[in-house]
């Protein structure tokens, strides 16, 4: 059955007419547009997106350096406290006690001296008797000096 040009529109006309109340967006079409979403490719929030860049670049290399300084302080107290640097530690700590001890002695004991010097590690310790006072000066590596003014009169307890 061969049907003609008018009959195939006649039957035709309403299924068209059925899709298109049915689907009407699906025959028209819109202009296709590529956009993209990052803001270093379309520009837009390109300078608060570069700004967070910088920020989160910033913040792990601040995290890094806190670390390692952590790190390198955590070494150096294990290496302080090993048991060879506290018995080191002690034993300076009882031979300058008793350097005090005997210079103490020079200078208040039963037989102290009226002025003397003593050489401590390059730095100089030199002391006299004037009246009622003791001076004591102290010259450092490095030149620096200071003096103490010891008063003896009264002095015991």
């Amino acid at each position: 059955m061969y049907l003609g040009r008018n009959e195939w529109k006649s039957r035709l006309a309403p299924i068209i007419g059925v899709v298109i109340l049915l689907f009407p967006s699906s025959i028209f079409a819109s202009e296709l547009r590529q956009s993209f979403k990052s803001p270093a490719f379309n520009g837009q929030g390109f300078s608060s997106h570069a700004l967070t860049i910088e920020n989160l670049t910033f913040e792990r290399k601040q995290s890094i350096k806190a670390k390692q300084e952590a790190d390198e302080r955590e070494a150096e107290r294990e290496e302080n406290n090993t048991n060879i640097n506290k018995f080191l530690r002690n034993f300076e700590s009882r031979v300058y006690a008793e350097l005090s001890k005997q210079m103490a002695e020079q200078l208040f004991g039963e037989n102290a001296t009226e002025s003397g010097t003593i050489e401590i590690l390059g730095n100089t310790v030199t002391y006299e008797t004037v009246g009622e006072e003791i001076q004591m000066t102290i010259t450092k590596t490095d030149g620096s000096t200071t003096t103490l003014v010891v008063p003896v009169g009264n002095f015991g307890f």
